[in-house]
Order: C-alpha cells, then sequence, then structure tokens
C-alpha cells in the first residue's frame, strides 16, 4: 500500500479527480455538512493540489458555507419536532444553546475558526437557537476562509510538501500547534460557558 503511494500515484489521482470539474469539488465540502464523516480536510487538499490555491480555496468555502446554511435551516424548520426536542434537552447543547442565546453570533464565530470542531455539532446548536438567520449566514462567511485558506496553502504546494522532509515536518508541526491552540481555545469556551450561565442563574435568583 506505502509503495503505492508515490509523488506521480497522487499526481495521477488529483488530475483525474480534476477531470470531474469544480463543481464536483463544490459537492462535496457541500455534502461533508451533512455526512461529517467525510475527511474535510483531504477534500480541501484535493481541490487545491487539483485547481491552485485561489480556485481551490474559493470551491471548498462555497460549499462548506451552502451545506454549513443549508443544515442550519433544516435545523430551524424541522426544530419543533419530537427528534429535535430531544437533542435539545441535552445537557450540553442546552447549555450551548443558552449561550448562544445570550452572546450572540460570537462564540458560533470563534467555534467555525477553530481547527477539527465538529460543524455538524455547531450548525445544529446555531439551528435550535434564536440567532437571525441573516446573522448565522454572516458567520459562516467570515469564519470559514481562515482555517479553509491555511489548507488550501499546504494542498497548492503539495509536491514541494510531499518531496521536501522539511517541509514536510514542518507542516506537520503547523496543523499540530493549531489543533493545540484549537483545544486549548474550546476549554477556555467551555469555562467561560460555565461562568456565564452561573452568573445568569444567580441574576435570575435574586429577581
Amino acid at each position: 500500500m506505502l509503495d503505492w503511494m508515490t509523488i506521480d500515484n497522487i499526481e495521477t489521482i488529483v488530475e483525474k479527480y480534476k477531470l470531474l470539474g469544480p463543481f464536483f469539488g463544490i459537492f462535496l465540502t457541500f455534502l461533508e455538512s451533512f455526512i461529517p464523516v467525510l475527511p474535510l480536510f483531504v477534500i480541501i487538499i484535493a481541490n487545491a493540489a487539483a485547481y491552485g490555491l485561489f480556485w481551490g480555496f474559493l470551491l471548498s468555502w462555497l460549499g462548506t458555507v451552502a451545506g454549513s446554511y443549508m443544515f442550519f435551516l433544516m435545523i430551524r424548520m424541522f426544530g419543533k419536532y419530537r427528534l429535535f426536542r430531544r437533542i435539545k434537552e441535552q445537557k450540553q447543547v442546552k447549555k450551548l444553546i443558552n449561550w448562544v442565546d445570550i452572546r450572540g453570533f460570537t462564540p458560533l464565530f470563534v467555534l467555525l475558526c477553530l481547527p477539527f470542531t465538529p460543524v455538524v455539532v455547531v450548525n445544529t446548536v446555531a439551528g435550535l437557537s434564536n440567532i437571525k438567520k441573516k446573522y448565522y449566514f454572516l458567520t459562516l462567511l467570515i469564519s470559514k476562509p481562515i482555517l479553509i485558506f491555511l489548507i488550501s496553502y499546504l494542498g497548492s504546494d503539495l509536491r514541494d510538501i510531499l518531496t521536501s522532509p522539511g517541509k514536510l515536518i514542518i507542516s506537520a508541526v503547523i496543523i499540530l500547534i493549531i489543533w493545540g491552540i484549537g483545544k486549548l481555545i474550546e476549554h477556555i469556551l467551555n469555562k467561560r460557558v460555565e461562568r456565564d450561565l452561573r452568573e445568569i442563574g444567580k441574576l435570575r435568583k435574586h429577581k
């Protein structure tokens, strides 16, 4: 298997992927919003390797934003049904929904900027919250480009990265650092959520 994974074979796969057309690249990133097991990281890399940094980034960005917003609208539309009411009553989900209702789009923006965030969870929480549709669409537009551009940059320089051990190591270290920063911010946000909700609870008791 490893013998087959040569630079030439990878480039052949990229060329075949490119033959499927740019709309296929948009469709895959769109689909990932509904099927989170799809490897978004690999899809973004493939788009950038096939179409270059700018177009690869644009295709991935459009597909991801469109898919996330469509999923959000579906949750907003069907959120009144029993299944979603049960989800809404789960402790962690309820906590996040309350925090979004209090803080608005800021926590959603931060969560969507974080690497390896389960976007389907964020979209679900947003759909079940009271955030306005236009605000969530704006949040998706401005939060998604950051991480997608970083991954697209790696994909656009794929051959150099794979053929240069130094660049490969640096890329791996950068990904690990981004992941570590994301986990740290996620931990801080969790603490912030608990603190804010405790303060709100105290204020309600005093009324």
